[in-house]
């Protein structure tokens, strides 16, 4: 019998004294669909990162087809895998046909350019995706729900035999959801691709994939067929949801319909959402810790606007934190800038991290004008002085002018709690 498409075995990942997984074990086969589930912060972005090889385990293997990850190049990590980000803001608009030839690279020349069949191939995976109509059209011309299939011919245009998507029906209504499952489905039966897909929805989960894979708390805690894993006592043990188990008439297929919080976490969870929502500004390493310590006390989070890949958003993605992300090394776009004033708008209280202040990310500073005078806001300064500020002097005069307007001032994570729950403390 040929190996696994994908084998992980024994895989932990530790960020400083916290365990994102612990020895985790999950293989999955050509052809098979692996629905990972969990609730927010149970380390599925994180698998799926180290099956990527994103992320480098602390220990255990992931293999691909049989070779360790860490054996290959990028170049050949493309060629076998596939990604399917949760969102991707488009920085031009490109034509849709261009931007799926992206995921031709792996295939191409170093500086070489694409070929007939490239272009062929892509044609083809945009006629897969049901977008063969829009491809000399911009990709900012696209609904929420095209973009997500473009990503998806993207990523089909690279032929790889493994297929990862985080989340990839996040923000689309349901028939979005629908025609985007159904497709990778299609993808899965036809092409004999083997997909993991990050889903939320349980339902969802159990109407298309072969197997349900759950994690909490960073260990798997189930993996089976959807009918021996989505049932109300797992529900109840891993989210905290009573539910009832009902059965579809006309396909036959079971489905879950959540009544309550159980008893157990009807307690834990209303403390946190009274406890919040938090919105923690930082970047380059310097919200994790804060992230960590408000997370550990049960506070509602959000966070922005952070690059992909920088160590702060891959510490909202291990705990589940909803955060505004940015291409990493481009400036704030308007679109990104909008979302994150959104969240601090919803914030009750914000928090403000010792990031280093750049012109890429001065406006995370610019859009928090104003802000003190309707909620707390505190900025950490553990070490008065320090040159955090490369812009001029432009980052410490805005620094200056929110203390002015009532933001406070706290040398560690200890004070921010303590403070944070004077203030807080019995808000509905």
């Amino acid at each position: 019998m040929s190996p696994p498409s994908v084998s992980v075995a024994g895989v932990s990942v530790r960020f400083g004294d916290r365990t994102a997984l612990h020895r985790v074990d999950l293989e999955a086969r050509s052809g098979e669909l692996v629905a990972l589930t969990g609730p927010n912060g149970s380390g599925k972005t994180t698998l799926l990162r180290v099956i990527l090889g994103l992320t480098e385990p602390s220990e255990g293997t992931v293999r691909i087809s049989g070779t360790p990850t860490a054996d290959l190049t990028t170049r050949e990590r493309a060629r076998r895998i596939a990604w399917v980000p949760q969102e991707e803001l488009p920085r031009d608009n490109v034509r849709v046909l261009h931007y799926v030839l992206y995921g031709r690279y792996a295939h191409q020349p170093s500086f070489g350019p694409e070929s007939a069949q490239d272009r062929e191939i892509a044609s083809g995976a945009l006629a897969e995706v049901g977008l063969a109509d829009r491809a000399d059209q911009g990709v900012f011309e696209l609904s929420g729900g095209e973009r997500q299939r473009l990503l998806l011919a993207r990523s089909l245009a690279q032929e790889a035999p493994v297929l990862l998507l985080d989340e990839p029906t996040a923000h689309l209504d349901i028939g979005f959801q629908l025609d985007l499952l159904e497709r990778v489905r299609g993808l899965v039966q036809g092409r004999g691709v083997c997909a993991i897909a990050a889903l939320h929805d349980l339902n969802l989960a159990g109407r298309f994939a072969d197997r349900v894979v759950v994690l909490s708390h960073g260990r798997r805690v189930a993996d089976g067929n959807p009918a021996e894993v989505l049932t109300p006592p797992l529900l109840r043990e891993v989210w905290g949801v009573d539910a009832d188990l009902k059965r579809d008439p006309r396909s036959g297929q079971t489905y879950l319909l959540p009544r309550r919080l159980s008893d157990a976490a009807r307690g834990g969870i209303a403390r946190g959402v009274r406890r919040g929502p938090v919105h923690v500004v930082g970047g380059g390493g310097a919200a994790g810790p804060l992230l960590r310590a408000l997370a550990d006390e049960q506070y509602a989070l959000t966070a922005g606007a952070l690059p992909l890949l920088d160590s702060d958003s891959e510490a909202c993605e291990e705990l589940g934190v909803p955060y505004v992300a940015e291409i990493p090394f481009a400036p704030l776009s308007d679109e990104v800038r909008a979302r994150h004033r959104a969240m601090m708008d919803a914030a009750r209280a914000i928090v403000v991290a010792p990031f280093a202040v750049g012109p890429t990310n001065l406006a995370n500073l610019e859009d928090l004008a104003g802000r003190a005078s309707s909620v707390p806001v505190l900025v950490l300064d553990p070490t008065p002085g320090a040159v955090r500020d490369f812009t001029g002097g432009r980052a410490t005069e805005l620094l200056r002018q929110l203390a002015a307007e009532g933001a406070v001032g706290v040398p560690d994570a200890s004070a921010m709690l303590r403070i944070l729950s004077e203030k807080l403390s019995g808000a509905a």
